[in-house]
């Protein structure tokens, strides 16, 4: 897997969900904060983002995509200044599917709005370094996937099919990956001055070959100077690159990496420990259980056990 499919796969959790609805002014919904990540689509008429106390109303536009990666509490209205009502989430934390709505008229907003069951524990810097608020405005001509992936959700919402059950997570799960391309690779550059810069990282070929490879393989042994020549540089070269632009060094990213999967073998799967560890790239298992414990603070098996599963 890339660097960026591995990155989504360690920290969803359950099914994302979504819902497409028409409004008429005066509207307005207050989203409370949550563990996930939701994202907001205006396919007719033209809404604010609001966020009261942190920063100015966002006024967004036919086609305009935003994403809150962090769950933070938000709004969505017609005018900056009308009232918002609670929304009334699911017990499972979705927005409630709303009826299929019929055609928009003129003086009416239509809504795609998303969300995504996140676990931030040990999340990856892919996500956490995403600013409060991913406006990706629309733009005639650009980002046709991302586009081509809200038509065909909006499509499957608005007319449900055989199947529909199975189409819709899997569009979400896409539309979350061109939306992350749609920052890290257009946006970021001049937003993320003086902070890791994992957009740089990701458009680099030699850090991408070195991420890839680590990735790719985490339970090899990997040297500094093993990855230098995947990457096409000195190992001296590649440390101080990918030190640069990924904000640890090489062999710290495994590491961070390999345990960072064990945790989720431990809380998601019964396979015995020495199995985790080799799979984490030990051949001894005292030699996993002491490096787990130095990153998670327990051992590997009480961190199974608090987690709810067996060893």
């Amino acid at each position: 897997m890339d660097v960026l499919s591995d990155a989504l796969a360690a920290m969803k959790t359950g099914r994302p969900h979504s819902s497409l609805t028409v409004k008429s002014a005066p509207w307005g919904i207050r989203f409370p904060a949550s563990d996930g990540a939701g994202f907001h689509v205006v396919l007719r008429g033209s809404a604010w983002l609001l966020r009261p106390g942190v920063a100015p109303p966002v006024r967004l536009g036919p086609g305009d995509v935003v994403f809150l990666a962090h769950g933070y509490g938000h709004g969505l209205a017609d005018h900056p200044d009308t009232p918002l009502l609670d929304a009334e989430l699911e017990p499972d934390g979705s927005w409630p599917a709303l009826p299929a709505p019929g055609p928009a008229s003129d003086d009416q907003t239509q809504l795609l709005c998303g969300a995504y069951q996140l676990s931030r524990f040990r999340a990856h810097p892919l996500l956490t370094d995403l600013p409060p608020l991913v406006h990706v405005p629309a733009r005639v001509g650009t980002l046709p996937r991302l586009r081509a992936a809200v038509d065909l959700l909006g499509a499957e919402l608005a007319e449900p099919l055989p199947g529909t059950g199975s189409v819709v997570p899997a569009l979400l799960d896409t539309l979350l990956v061109y939306l992350l391309r749609a920052w890290w690779l257009e946006d970021a550059p001049k937003e993320l001055a003086g902070q890791t810069r994992w957009a740089d990282a990701l458009r680099d070929p030699a850090v991408t070959a070195a991420l890839e490879a680590i990735h790719g393989s985490p339970a090899h042994p990997w040297t500094v100077e093993e990855l230098g020549a995947r990457a096409g540089l000195s190992r001296a070269a590649l440390a101080r690159r990918f030190t640069s632009l990924v904000g640890r060094p090489p062999l710290a990213y495994l590491t961070w990496w390999r345990m960072t999967g064990a945790g989720r073998l431990l809380r998601d799967t019964q396979i015995p420990l020495h199995s985790v560890a080799e799979l984490s790239g030990y051949t001894s298992e005292f030699a996993f259980a002491k490096a787990f414990k130095r990153e998670y603070g327990v051992p590997p098996g009480q961190y199974r056990r608090a987690e709810g599963r067996t060893g």
